[in-house]
């Protein structure tokens, strides 16, 4: 493994954990596998883009960039309303879809399907509203600034992976050290008995949402700033993060992150190795691997 192989694994890990967190943490407290996470992810980017466009149109359209970043203020404002919005779009989603299916006792597989059918109409509404198209962020051209050892990348590309420590971090410590993140693992462990000690699942449902939704929208952000914005960005990566959420464990956050990282490496060594058309190959024998040799994954629990 060459050094800038390094560097992009762990680039395009940090984007695969950030989203393989909310399908963990969703998988864990509600029993079953989400397939409309990877539309949360795009919808996140797209409300992102259109929120940072109005701002950049109040602005007069001269907005400078911000210190060696390929992007002004209008940004990071973008990311912050943006996560509200694709939060209360996990919400909406809930509410309409799930939360009844919930409330009359339906098999996971009937969940399972119901969100293969939200995630095909969820991207069909990406692309009636914003054509399918590929949108940037910045069409500023960065230059990769040399690390060290032979690695490269742009400040754009290390921003994204500071971000998404300082996020693990904070989700982590609010998993261990609030009263909130110690309900979620209540009902996470046991949801009957989590309701008779008084904990409200319904408040824990909702916050497993709202947590998973912004992580995602944060994911896309990235994604969409080192990359490109489109309607299937989302469903490109919703391979790499249930390999990612799967082989960290389902319900550990810092091994669905360490999970990220390992297929985004081994994604980035087969690109180089293989070429780029057997980068989704990887992320589907990792799965398939981790599903015969080690269920539980790295850090889940055997049930």
């Amino acid at each position: 493994m060459t050094p800038q192989v390094l560097v992009d694994g762990v680039i395009a890990g940090s984007m695969i954990g950030l989203g393989a967190i909310g399908i963990t943490l969703t998988y864990s407290i509600l029993r079953f596998a989400n397939f409309a996470h990877g539309e949360f992810i795009s919808w996140g980017a797209y409300f992102a883009l259109a929120i940072a466009a109005a701002l950049g149109s109040l602005a007069g359209g001269n907005v400078p960039s911000l210190g060696p970043f390929s992007f002004g203020w209008t940004l990071p404002v973008a990311l912050v309303l943006a996560v509200g919005l694709t939060a209360g779009l996990a919400l909406v989603v809930d509410a309409l879809l799930f939360g009844p299916l919930r409330q009359r006792g339906s098999a996971v597989i009937i969940l399972v399907m119901a969100s293969f059918g939200a995630s095909l109409a969820l991207r069909n509404m990406i692309e009636f509203v914003f054509t399918s198209s590929p949108r940037y962020f910045s069409t500023d051209l960065q230059i990769a600034q040399p690390l060290g050892g032979g690695m490269r990348a742009t400040p754009d590309q290390l921003l994204t992976v500071g971000v998404a420590i300082v996020l693990v971090v904070g989700l982590h410590l609010l998993l261990t050290r609030t009263a909130i993140g110690r309900s979620m693992r209540a009902v996470s462990e046991n949801r009957q008995l989590a309701s008779l000690a008084g904990i409200d699942a319904r408040k824990v449902i909702r916050t497993v949402w709202m947590l998973g939704a912004g992580l995602a929208c944060v994911a896309g952000v990235m994604s969409g700033l080192v990359v490109q914005v489109r309607p299937e960005m989302g469903l490109d990566l919703l391979l790499p993060l249930f390999a990612a959420a799967i082989l960290g464990g389902i319900g550990s956050v810092p091994g669905a992150m360490l999970a990220g990282l390992i297929v985004g490496l081994a994604e980035s060594s087969a690109v180089a190795l293989f070429g780029a058309e057997w980068r989704s190959a990887v992320a589907f024998v990792i799965l398939v691997a981790i599903l015969l040799l080690r269920p539980s994954g790295l850090f889940g629990r055997h049930e």
